[in-house]
């Protein structure tokens, strides 16, 4: 039950998937040079009145005058032939950025640098008329660095990478859902297909589907099912601090065991040598020994370096990528009418804590958001085109670990700002993989070719992109159930309708024989084993 619970208790936080426009971007790059040497540093800028260049060829090169003396709000202490036709940088505070901004360029400098000292934000004010030169804010500690680098002969360069609506990482994102459905629906085919072969069919009394080790058959059980998550999301908002780290810990177990399970099915296949022996009559295998030692490495180098977000994201995917796969294995839903139940719940669920928490949240954030990105996730919250960045590192936020994370590569320059991703949650992928499941599992039943598996596949992959094309559309997250949800159902009942399948598709076969006395659906002539 450990892998069972960590996933659940935040079904789908796909919403947070950045997706930002070019004219939305507010961060931009500080190219610092002196002869040979040069270094990027992040600066926050309004592109509304300060546009820049979006390459550095096309950017103009200026001197950059220290000024960090004076905070600029007059005139006072400033020569103008020191700073004409030069980029000046100044300390931030005692008055507004629009009238610094007026102060240098009657002063005739060309760029206006403002170090900070606080939190870099989007420089905004009323009275911008008549401003004409680009003006940013940069970190305080980065201009002291560029000084030691370069001393005080620096030549600047300031311009904005463009930042596309739609990002590459979509596309990873998008392959890594489809496979991890697909495998996972291949895998409960198998599953299922060998246990009827070796049970002679699924009529067969003594029968037990070894497909899955959790099965939900009952629509109480799913009721209670989503009612224990809905309980455990909100103990994660009031209690993440304390949670957070239970919840990683069960992480680490869930996917070593996860990584373990899959690696050791793919071994088996292969047919690799167990090299068995005994210690004191317990028989171990030397595979099975090393393997494991392998999966509870790879745990916990991700538990270690979990805030590395330059390059841990590798390894949190893959991780996600077989704890998905396993729990799609792992879990078995009864029939068609328990899909219906789930996933219909779930989708209530995902809009209820995604649109309508947030009416009732303080910083207006809602409660999946939250428990997604931590207590600091207001302060990720943009407002209209302003952006907000620490001026000094700050120490990582303990995050949940249950999406999976790929960086945005249009805006690969601006993370030197903060690192961008695309994220999508382990329920997008769960949820409909285990209808996806239930569907390869019934064409076994049926002998029907793999139709319903291809279908809900492809149902799946057509979800996906809605939600993608939705998303850059609007240009803001969507719960991905919302598209997701309608699109595999649907599909899947008009397949069982248009094959006239549809009454053994809602009631399933073998498993409900389990709670009841009514006899399996399906004779044991038509649940043969096919290929």
């Amino acid at each position: 039950m450990h892998r069972v619970l960590v996933v659940w208790i935040t079904v789908n936080v796909s919403q947070m998937l950045p997706f930002s426009q070019q004219t939305n971007c507010q961060q931009a790059i500080l190219h610092v040079l002196n002869g040979s040497t040069a270094q990027d540093f992040c600066i926050a800028y309004n592109h509304s009145w300060t546009p820049l260049p979006q390459t550095l060829d096309a950017a103009e090169e200026y001197s950059l005058v220290n000024m960090t003396s004076t905070t600029l709000c007059n005139q006072s202490g400033v020569r103008p032939e020191v700073v004409k036709d030069k980029a000046m940088v100044v300390m931030r505070g005692d008055c507004p950025f629009s009238q610094k901004a007026q102060v240098a360029q009657s002063l005739g400098a060309s760029v206006l640098l403002i170090a900070s000292l606080e939190t870099l934000v989007t420089p905004s004010a009323d009275n911008y008329s008549g401003v004409q030169i680009p003006l940013a804010l940069m970190r305080y500690g980065d201009f002291v660095e560029a000084q030691q680098v370069f001393g005080e002969e620096m030549q600047v360069r300031l311009y904005a990478p463009r930042v596309g609506r739609i990002d590459p990482s979509l596309v990873i994102l998008l392959l890594i859902s489809i496979i991890t459905v697909a495998l996972g629906g291949y895998w409960s085919r198998a599953c299922e297909r060998d246990g009827l072969s070796s049970s002679g069919g699924c009529g067969s009394a003594g029968y037990k589907a070894d497909s899955g080790d959790l099965f939900l058959a009952s629509p109480l059980k799913v009721v209670i099912f989503v009612a224990l998550m809905c309980g455990m999301i909100i103990l994660m908002y009031y209690f993440y601090n304390y949670l957070v780290y239970i919840i990683i810990a069960m992480f680490c177990f869930a996917s070593a065991t996860a990584l373990f399970q899959c690696l050791n099915a793919v071994l088996e296949k292969l047919r690799c040598p167990s090299g068995s022996f005994t210690i004191r009559n317990t028989d171990l295998s030397a595979r099975c020994l090393i393997l494991a030692a392998v999966c509870i490495s790879v745990s916990v180098v991700w538990a270690v370096y979990r805030n590395e977000d330059r390059w841990i994201w590798i390894l949190q995917d893959i991780l996600g990528f077989f704890f998905c796969l396993n729990f799609i294995k792992t879990v078995s839903l009864s029939n068609f009418k328990i899909c219906v139940i789930l996933l219909s719940l779930l989708l209530l669920y995902d809009v209820f804590f995604v649109f309508i928490t947030p009416f009732f949240t303080k910083s207006g954030v809602s409660v999946m958001v939250q428990v997604a990105l931590g207590p600091n996730a207001s302060n990720e919250k943009t407002q209209g085109n302003m952006v907000a960045i620490p001026a000094e590192p700050q120490a990582p936020t303990e995050k949940i670990p249950i999406v999976m994370r790929v960086p945005r590569f249009s805006a690969w320059a601006l993370n030197l700002c903060q690192v961008q991703f695309s994220i999508l949650g382990y329920g997008d992928i769960i949820v409909p993989g285990l209808l996806v499941a239930y569907c390869s599992k019934f064409d076994v039943w049926m002998n029907s070719k793999k139709i319903y598996f291809f279908s809900s596949c492809l149902a799946y992959l057509l979800g996906m992109i809605a939600t993608f094309v939705a998303m850059v559309l609007s240009d803001t997250g969507q719960p991905a159930l919302l598209y997701l949800v309608p699109f595999t159902v649907i599909t899947s009942a008009a397949v069982a309708g248009c094959r006239g399948e549809m009454r053994q598709f809602w009631t399933g076969t073998f498993y409900e024989v389990l709670d009841s006395s009514r006899e399996p659906l399906l004779s044991d002539a038509r649940t043969a084993r096919t290929d």
